[in-house]
Parts: C-alpha cells; structure tokens; sequence
C-alpha cells in the first residue's frame, strides 16, 4: 500500500514553489501555511523574528498533540525564504526531474522538506497513524545566514529529537556534525589627501588591505575549517586618496576550539598589519551559529536510520560543510538531524529536483513519525 499520495504531493510542491518567498518577505507562504497547519489541527505561534530582522512574518511553530501514548515528541523543521530570484517561478517537469524554466531558482530548497511535512501531518490523519506530540517549525531568513532561527522564541520548543528536512543527496542522507560560523567585519581606515595634488600626503587604505588580503588566511584551513574573503569595499573618488576600505570574511569549523582559532589569527593578522601600514582598523565579530555534533549512535539519528532501511533506502551519514537551522535547534537542546530530501544545484537557476526525491522525503518523514509513535 502507498503511504503517500503522490498527485497530492507533487501538486502541493508546485504550488508552493509558486508563492514567492524571498528572504524577509515570507509573508505570503507564511499565511499559506498558517491555514493549512491549522486545518490540519495544529495550534499555531508566530514569533516577533520577522520583526527583529526587519522582516514581513516571523517564525512558524505548530503544535500537534499526540495519539500514542508515552510517544516521545518529534520535531519537523523546513524553511519558507527561498534565494533570489525566486518570483514567477514556471516549473518543467520532464522524464522525471523537476526544474524552472532557467529563469529562476526552482524553490525545491526547502518547498521539498516543507511539501514532505505537509504529507506527513496530512497522513497521520487519514491513516489514523499513532503518533506522539508533533512540532513543526516553519523558519524564515534561513537563507541569509540562518538568521530567522537565530531569533525563534525556542521557549516554544519542546522536542525529543528533531529533523531539519534541507539538504541535498537522495533520501536516506543525513548531516549529524555541522560547523558554526561567524562573520568578521574589518575597517582599515587611512588618510584622504588630493590623489593628483599631493598624494605622498595621503595613505590609502585599499592599498593597505591589499597588502594584508594577500598574506591573509583564505580557503581550506583543514578538513573542518575554512575561512572566506567574501567582499571588499572602499574609497570615493579616483583623484582622492583612498581613506578607508571595508573587508568582509567568514569563519567556519566543526570544531569550536579551531572556530575561535581561526576567528582570532584573521583578525589579529588585519589588527597588526594595519599598524605597521600606519593605519587604524576596527574589526568586529559577530557568531552566526555555532557548531554541533550528534553520535552516530544517538537516539535521533537511529529513529532516522530504522525509518529509512525499513523503506529500503541507502543510509549515508555526512559531516556538512555548511549551516542549517539545526545548528541553532541543538544549541536550543533539541538534537536535530538534517535530512537529505533530493535538491540539486541549489542557489542557481540550474537547480532541480527529481520526482522521486519528492515522494521519498515525503515517505521517510512519515516513517519516522510512524516508528516514533511505537516507541515507549
């Protein structure tokens, strides 16, 4: 027997891929989804995130109670922001892959894990499946730094274990080790004089981070830990000797020890170059998200791993290069598993999506619930 409608999923998919959605403008599928958590039983919090980063919606947490009792809580988690340019999305469905027509994103980054959630609670009704409590979380801003999860209300919280359904690989992929990442802000700031005047009275300040940018710390550090120049900015005029240049980095690692490590030498590098170039520098640092670790063996990723084998899926475990709203959900107390659920190409208008995918995402995450629900 099918545990999921396929025509239903593959229809609310492309429904939701059409909503536009950019970050700090969820507004519209935030509705969307307020109606259909609610029809579907949930009580629904909005949280004040949207406000605090300047947005239109905040933050969707929706309460199920549970049928099986002593069922431990289960958490599903998905984002609602897509990447630009995600307005007036015209999908293609082809020999089994799922894309936009090339001049947008597709949006399967995350309108797949959110279409898998939905089937799931859409399921667990019509099949009168014993379950325990349920959450579903429904972030914003996930795209621009994992900013809308930084700011959830996580008094909201209450999981045993919890699955962030948004990463790539086939179903049955999960990331159980993720780094943190903080953003690093420097300003060199040096003296504007006359560029054709009398420039030996000036002392330019792109000059200066060019020479510090190129004995800096960039790329690959080692296998958990990189660190990235992003973007640089500065000066006014081409006849006015540039007066200040703006640096942009990024710090990751799995590790937190060789986060603060790597953080520290990027801006003791810039903090003592700087001085030597006869320059002031203000450098600043602000933590996006730490990291986290799950074992192999823990509870969650084992209530994962049995769902998944007993579809018949290939079990792969990943440590990510990148974030996710789990980050934040385990700092929260809440050990979450990122979940692959098929997305391909992700951020480009090459991205795609293989039907498939779709309905298996919608199948594990309905198997977990499921085994979940049986366990005591």
């Amino acid at each position: 027997m099918e545990m999921i409608n396929k025509e239903r999923v593959l229809q609310e998919f492309l429904e939701l891929i059409r909503i536009p959605c950019p970050t700090r403008n969820e507004r519209a599928v935030g509705d969307w989804l307020t109606g259909h958590l609610t029809a579907l039983g949930g009580i629904v919090h909005e949280d004040k995130a949207g406000e605090a980063l300047g947005g239109n919606c905040g933050n969707l947490v929706a309460d199920f109670p549970g049928t099986a009792p002593g069922a431990p809580t289960i958490m599903l988690t998905a984002h609602m922001d897509c990447v630009d340019p995600c307005v007036d999305i015209h999908p293609v469905i082809e020999d089994g892959i799922i894309c936009s027509d090339g001049t947008t994103i597709l949006g399967a980054d995350d309108k797949a894990g959110v279409t898998a959630i939905l089937e799931t609670l859409r399921q667990l009704r019509e099949q009168s499946i014993p379950h325990g409590p349920l959450q579903v979380v429904f972030t914003i801003a996930e795209e621009n730094g994992v900013h809308g999860s930084q700011h959830l209300d996580s008094s909201l919280l209450h999981a045993d274990y919890g699955y962030t359904m948004d990463t790539h690989g086939h179903p049955g992929m999960m990331s159980f080790k993720a780094p943190g990442k903080n953003q690093i802000y420097i300003r060199l700031q040096g003296k504007a004089a006359h560029a054709g005047v009398e420039p030996e009275k000036g002392i330019n300040a792109i000059q200066a981070a060019g020479k510090l940018i190129a004995t800096a710390p960039q790329g690959r550090i080692d296998e958990e830990t990189t660190c990235n120049l992003g973007r640089i900015t500065g000066g006014s005029a081409t006849n006015v000797v540039a007066e200040m240049c703006e640096i942009f980095y990024e710090s990751r690692s799995r590790d937190k020890d060789k986060l603060d490590r790597i953080t520290r030498q990027i801006t003791d590098h810039f903090q003592q170059g700087a001085k030597a170039l006869n320059c002031q520098v203000i450098t600043e640092v602000s933590p996006d998200y730490g990291p986290y670790s799950l074992a192999t063996d823990s509870p969650a990723i084992g209530l994962a791993r049995q769902a998944a084998e007993s579809l018949g899926f290939t079990v792969q475990l990943e440590e990510s290069g990148g974030g996710s709203d789990a980050n934040h959900f385990n700092t929260y107390g809440v050990p979450t598993v990122v979940l692959g659920v098929g997305m391909t190409n992700c951020h480009t208008k090459e991205e795609y999506i293989e039907e498939k995918d779709l309905y298996d995402a919608a199948r594990w995450a309905l198997q977990i619930v499921k085994d979940a629900g049986q366990m005591k």
